[in-house]
C-alpha cells in the first residue's frame, strides 16, 4: 500500500492549498538575518560591482558626497538582502505548526515580483522588515499542470521606522514530475560562441555609460525616448556566483553554510539538501551552477537567480536616469528561464510623461532579449526626475497604514530587546 504522503509529494494537494489560504492577510516580523542587516559603503560599493554596475554614485565617496544626496546611497534594489531579526509577534505557533512543509516536493521558481520606494538607503542604515502572505491564486499550465502564484509581502523599514520599500515577490510553485516529463525545455539551442564574438562583446560593453552626474530633468524627457542597450552575459557561473555573494539567496540557503554550519542546517531545513550524483548531500540551490542538478528537475541547463535578472532590470533604469533622480517603483516578471551561456540584451523606452502627488515622473519599460530573440524578462518602472538640475526629486509619501505598522513593529521590537538585556 502506498503512503498517502508519499502519493502527494510533488502535488499540489487540496489540503495543502486550502491551509495556505489560512496564512493569507497576516503579518509578522520577519527574523531572517540577511548578508547585510546593516550597510556602509564598502557593502554598496561591493553590492553594485557584484551585478556589474560601477556607477560612481554606489562606488565613490568623494564622488557621492558632491551630489543632491550628500553620501554614497544604495541602489535601491538592494533593499531585497538587507534585514536584521525584529522581534515581535509571529504568526500563531499552532498555525504555523500546521502550515509547515506545506507542497513538499514541489519545485518553486521566483518569477518576478514589484518594489515601492520610499527613501534611499545611506551608510549607517539597519534595515528590519515585517511580512506576510497577501494573495495566491491557482492557475493551470500549458505545459507544467497545475501552478499555485503565491504573493508575499514584505514591509522594509529602517532604525528611525521610516518605511524604506515594499516588495511583493511571486513565488510559482509547480507539480514536479509533471513539468519533467512533458519535456518543455528540451530542444533549446544554448549559447555557443566565437571568438569575434567575445570581442563584439567586450566592444559593446566598453561603450555603455551610466547617465551619472549629467542630470537628467523632467523637461528634457518625450515619450518615446529610447535607453541605451545594457548588455548582461554570456552568463557564467561566476555571474551566478556574484549574484549570490552580493547577498542574494543567502537566507535560508547560505552559500557560507559548510562543515559543522551546514550540518545543523540540514538538521533544520533537511528538505534543502539532496545527494548528488557521488551521494553528496549539497544544497537544492545548486540548480543554478551544477548542470546535473539543473537537468534532474527538467531543464536542460543551470540557471541564473529570478531576483538576479531583477538587479539587472534595475540596473538598466538606474543608468538611463542619473544621479539626481528616484526610482518611485518597479515591476518586473521573469518569463523564461536565463541558462548558463544566455546573452541578454536590455533594451527600454519611456512608455509615459505625468505629474502625481507632487512628483515628475515618467514611466519607463525594459525589456530583457537572449541570443535566441526570445525575451526572458520585462520591468516597468517609475522614476521621479527632478524639474531642473538644481532641484531635488520629489519622494513618495508613505501609505498611513504602513508607517503606522513601522512604527509598532520597531516600538515592540525594541522593548523586548531591553526586556532581553535586563535578564
Amino acid at each position: 500500500m502506498t503512503d498517502q504522503k508519499d502519493s502527494s509529494k510533488g502535488k499540489l494537494t487540496e489540503h495543502d492549498i486550502a491551509l495556505q489560504q489560512e496564512l493569507i492577510g497576516l503579518d509578522e516580523v520577519n527574523v531572517t538575518r540577511e548578508f547585510h542587516s546593516q550597510v556602509y559603503e564598502d557593502a554598496i560599493r561591493n553590492f553594485a560591482l557584484s551585478i556589474g554596475d560601477d556607477n560612481s554614485l554606489y562606488c565613490d565617496p568623494d564622488y557621492a558626497a558632491s551630489t543632491h544626496w550628500g553620501s554614497v546611497v544604495a541602489p535601491q534594489i538592494m533593499t531585497a538582502i538587507i534585514n536584521e531579526p525584529l522581534l515581535g509577534e509571529r504568526i500563531p505557533r499552532e498555525l504555523k505548526k500546521k502550515t509547515a512543509g506545506l507542497f513538499r516536493g514541489c519545485q518553486t521558481f521566483v518569477s518576478g515580483g514589484t518594489w515601492d520606494w520610499y527613501r534611499p538607503i545611506k551608510p549607517g542604515d539597519r534595515l528590519y522588515s515585517f511580512e506576510g502572505e497577501e494573495s495566491m491564486e491557482l492557475k493551470e499550465s500549458e505545459f507544467g499542470g497545475k501552478s499555485l502564484h503565491i504573493v508575499h509581502r514584505y514591509v522594509k523599514f529602517n532604525q528611525d521606522a521610516q518605511v524604506v520599500g515594499v516588495y511583493r515577490m511571486l513565488r510559482i510553485l509547480s507539480e514536479r514530475d509533471t513539468a519533467k516529463k512533458k519535456g518543455k525545455y528540451k530542444d533549446i539551442e544554448l549559447g555557443e560562441y566565437s571568438k569575434e564574438d567575445m570581442i563584439a562583446f567586450d566592444k559593446a560593453y566598453l561603450q555603455e555609460k551610466p547617465r551619472g552626474a549629467q542630470i537628467r530633468v523632467w523637461d528634457d524627457v518625450a515619450v518615446d525616448d529610447e535607453m541605451m542597450p545594457l548588455l548582461k552575459g554570456p552568463l557564467t557561473v561566476t555571474d551566478v556566483i556574484l549574484a549570490h555573494c552580493a547577498g542574494y539567496g543567502l537566507a535560508p540557503y547560505r552559500m557560507l553554510a559548510t562543515a559543522r554550519i551546514a550540518a545543523k542546517d540540514r538538521v533544520r531545513m533537511p528538505l534543502l539538501y539532496s545527494p548528488n550524483e557521488r551521494g553528496i548531500l549539497d544544497t537544492s540551490a545548486r540548480v543554478h551552477w551544477d548542470t546535473k542538478a539543473a537537468k534532474s528537475v527538467g531543464n536542460p541547463e543551470a540557471y541564473d537567480w529570478g531576483l538576479q535578472r531583477e538587479f539587472w532590470l534595475y540596473h538598466a533604469v538606474s543608468d538611463w536616469m542619473g544621479d539626481n533622480a528616484f526610482v518611485v517603483s518597479m515591476h518586473d516578471e521573469i518569463r523564461r528561464f536565463n541558462y548558463l551561456g544566455d546573452m541578454q540584451t536590455l533594451t527600454g523606452k519611456v512608455t509615459k510623461k505625468y505629474t502625481k502627488d507632487g512628483m515628475n515622473l515618467v514611466d519607463l519599460q525594459v525589456v530583457a532579449t537572449n541570443q535566441r530573440g526570445e525575451g526572458t524578462a520585462v520591468a516597468n518602472a517609475t522614476v521621479s526626475l527632478p524639474k531642473t538640475a538644481d532641484t531635488a526629486p520629489k519622494l513618495p509619501d508613505v501609505p498611513e497604514e504602513l508607517q503606522t505598522k513601522a512604527v509598532k513593529f520597531l516600538e515592540a521590537h525594541k522593548q523586548l530587546k531591553q526586556q532581553k538585556a535586563g535578564k
